[in-house]
C-alpha cells in the first residue's frame, strides 16, 4: 500500500500546474504578465520560446505579435517550473490557441534549444525559415542569446 501512495505520489507531482488568469502586460515577446483570481500578479517566461530583445531587429515587433495575440484576453497558463530568475514557466493559451507556438510559426520567436527539446517547436521553426517569415525574412537574423552576449 506505501508503494502505490509513493507511485500516485510522484505521478501527481508531475503533472503541470494549470493557471487561468487574464494578461495584464507584455514585458517583450515572450515575457507577460497574469492577473490571477485573487489579484495577484504573476510574471510568466513564455516555454520553449526565445523572442528578439526589445532594442534587436524583430523585438518591438515580436512585442506586438504577443499583444495581439493575447494582451487584455483570458488566458490558461500552463505552468512548467521556473526559470533562473524565478520567473514562472509556461505555454499559454488563448482558447486553443497555444501563444509560445504560435510565435514561433509565424516567426516571431526562436525554438529555445537549449531548454526545449520540443520537436513541434522546432517543426514549426524550420518551417517559419523556410518559409522566410517574420524574423526570418532578414537575411542573417541574430539569435538572441547571440545578442545578449554582446
Amino acid at each position: 500500500m506505501k508503494i502505490l501512495s509513493l507511485i500516485i505520489l510522484l505521478l501527481l507531482s508531475f503533472q503541470q500546474e494549470v493557471i487561468t488568469g487574464k494578461v495584464i502586460g507584455v514585458t517583450d515577446g515572450d515575457s507577460v504578465v497574469l492577473l490571477l483570481e485573487d489579484k495577484t500578479q504573476l510574471k510568466v517566461r513564455l516555454e520553449g520560446i526565445d523572442c528578439p530583445e526589445s532594442h534587436q531587429d524583430y523585438g518591438e515587433k515580436a512585442k506586438q505579435e504577443t499583444v495581439r495575440l493575447c494582451f487584455q484576453k483570458e488566458v490558461t497558463l500552463h505552468k512548467t517550473g521556473l526559470d533562473r530568475y524565478g520567473r514562472t514557466l509556461g505555454f499559454i493559451f488563448v482558447g486553443d490557441t497555444n501563444v509560445n507556438r504560435e510565435l514561433v510559426r509565424t516567426g516571431y520567436a526562436w525554438h529555445y534549444k537549449k531548454y526545449s527539446k520540443d520537436p513541434d517547436l522546432a517543426e514549426l521553426e524550420r518551417n517559419a525559415r523556410s518559409q522566410r517569415l517574420g524574423l526570418w525574412s532578414q537575411p542573417n537574423p541574430e539569435a538572441p542569446w547571440d545578442f545578449r552576449h554582446k
